[in-house]
């Protein structure tokens, strides 16, 4: 198990919750990492496919944790694109965005500066740049005041990502352990997708609550803890481990 909660001198390691080192995870977000499926192959394969895309600017449309960021970072290292937050932009610092001729912009959906946004989707089409645009919804939802930015969204290719098959989840679920340094053994991977929402997001959810208990206890993630906690079951004993208290 990865991340062990560390003590100072003289502290007792029997309290290892107050111990816990919330570490951040760092999940990769290389080509060959990417779990391709039923549900995301048009997506990868249009990222595949530049810079033959069928206009400068593309949306990538797909709910949380259903790899558009992991889709944008293969895109923006192929394409030695900058990368920018709808959030963070604004006006003054647009033609800068566009210096490398490629741009990502992540969480278009969410609210920031429109005539930023607007300026970014005509220089691109002036400069005959790529614009590779991810958002969880269709432009159409994102509470637009500007009638023109909401035309030139809406003329852009959009692909969409869904949620996943079952195939492609346990996949998912793989990843994520991977991710965060953990080994498990099928049962676990089997446990998660039967007792999580099935869903990106769920699996996500599901496999972080795992890392948080397994660290917060001092466990191994197995098969019986992974049921006890995603479906709240009542502690029991299991590998030598002392049932938890409270």
């Amino acid at each position: 198990m990865k991340r062990n909660p560390t003590s100072r001198p003289g502290e007792r390691d029997a309290e290892p919750r107050q111990l816990l080192l919330d570490l951040p995870t760092e999940p990769r977000f290389l080509a060959e990492d990417f779990v391709v499926g039923p549900s995301n192959e048009r997506a990868y394969a249009m990222i595949e496919a530049w810079p033959a895309w069928p206009g400068e600017a593309l949306l990538l449309v797909g709910p949380r944790g259903s790899g558009k960021t992991h889709l944008g970072a293969i895109w923006a290292k192929r394409a030695h694109a900058w990368t920018a937050r709808r959030a963070d932009l604004d006006i003054e610092g647009t033609s800068r965005l566009m210096a490398p001729h490629a741009l990502l912009i992540e969480d278009a959906h969410e609210p920031g500066d429109e005539a930023a946004l607007f300026h970014l989707i005509n220089a691109a089409k002036l400069r005959r740049s790529h614009l590779l645009i991810t958002a969880v919804s269709e432009p159409a939802l994102w509470n637009l005041a500007t009638p023109d930015l909401l035309s030139r969204l809406r003329l852009a290719p959009a692909i969409h990502i869904e949620e996943p098959d079952e195939a492609l989840l346990r996949m998912v679920i793989v990843k994520l352990f991977v991710d965060r340094q953990l080994v498990v053994d099928g049962g676990v991977i089997e446990t998660v997708l039967t007792h999580a929402e099935r869903s990106f997001a769920g699996a996500r959810a599901a496999v972080e609550m795992l890392d948080q208990h397994s660290l917060a206890t001092q466990r191994r993630i197995t098969r019986a803890l992974a049921r006890q906690v995603l479906s709240r079951e009542v502690p029991t004993q299991e590998d030598g481990a002392p049932a938890e208290e409270g």
